[in-house]
């Protein structure tokens, strides 16, 4: 039985897992990404491709391989990652192609976890589907009449980008006004900016250049008042965001995922109330909200759902 490599390439991790027609992970392996020069994380994915099929060709036991990017797929094949330097427009699905001589298919993160979660997720069986991914930013899967919305320019989904308050705060252009205020790294400002105001909270203890959403978050569950209203009002500026989706696209599901659906017991309260608030009221009556369950196997998943389903479409070409 031959099986599929699925690989998430991240800024930071990269992680593959050798996957069977079921969806069940056999083996897998992750390491810190290599930046050395915009070659090496290819180098790294091709590393892993051999190390998990212990020594053989790749293409002896594995039948395509399927790759989450964190940026966009251009329908030409090259990626553009910002977090990953020299990735303006890198030729990924060919370079791995050639040194592995099996097929490769490209997706982006967000699209790719939109995947993972149809596929063996809280979204099977749905047709209308979003998949919010929150963590260092804030991408969206969006599936609509059983397809995945693209754009014109393969940029659907950059919901990071949502305007969700009435401060008018410049962010430079660099990241947009939901992602700033409400991703992992925006929760860690706000904290900042608060303890240099002056307030009260448990936080003040650590080096404050060294303080993240993960410490922010032990911080509220142990009853930190501060942290505690961080995260409500991170959870009401999210719940304006999945207003606007809700009130877009109409879907049976919202799931969020990314690293900061590990806190969401700490926001999903406010951010469910506030898309209640604000979203078309029959659509938000009846859409579900969920946590992710697959918590960092959804892009994997994704990755070898598509890897699976390319080589359906090979095989029906090759006998049409």
């Amino acid at each position: 039985m031959r099986y599929v490599l699925a690989v998430d390439l991240g800024g930071t991790k990269c992680s593959a897992a050798v996957v069977d027609r079921e969806g069940r992970i056999l083996s897998r392996r992750t390491v810190g990404v290599e930046v050395s020069s915009p070659s090496a994380p290819v180098r790294q994915i091709i590393r892993l491709a051999r190390d998990l099929v212990e020594g053989l060709k790749p293409k002896a036991s594995l039948a395509a391989v399927g790759v989450a990017v964190p940026g966009l797929v251009r329908r030409n094949g090259t990626v553009w990652a910002p977090n990953l330097p020299g990735w303006e427009r890198m030729p990924l699905g060919n370079r791995l192609k050639r040194v592995l001589e099996i097929p490769v298919v490209v997706e982006s993160d967000r699209n790719a976890a939109l995947l993972g979660e149809c596929w063996r997720g809280a979204a099977r069986g749905r047709c209308d589907v979003i998949v919010l991914m929150i963590g260092t930013g804030i991408g969206a899967g969006i599936m609509s009449g059983g397809h995945v919305v693209r754009g014109a320019h393969e940029l659907s989904g950059c919901a990071g980008w949502l305007s969700v308050s009435l401060d008018g705060k410049s962010n430079s252009g660099a990241t947009g006004e939901l992602e700033g205020l409400t991703a992992g790294p925006g929760i860690a400002n706000t904290v900042r900016k608060r303890l240099q105001e002056g307030e009260a909270s448990s936080l003040a203890q650590f080096d404050p250049s060294k303080i993240t959403a993960r410490e922010t978050a032990e911080a509220a569950r142990a009853g930190d008042h501060m942290a505690l209203d961080i995260f409500r009002h991170a959870g009401r500026l999210l719940g304006f965001g999945v207003a606007n989706i809700v009130s877009l696209f109409d879907p049976e599901i919202v799931i969020i995922g990314g690293g900061m659906a590990a806190a969401a017991d700490l926001y999903l309260g406010s951010l469910r109330h506030a898309m209640l608030e604000k979203a078309q009221p029959l659509a938000a009556r009846q859409v579900k909200l969920a946590v992710s369950k697959l918590g960092d196997r959804a892009n994997l998943l994704g990755c070898a759902r598509l890897a699976w389903q390319s080589l359906k479409i090979r095989e029906v070409k090759e006998r049409g």
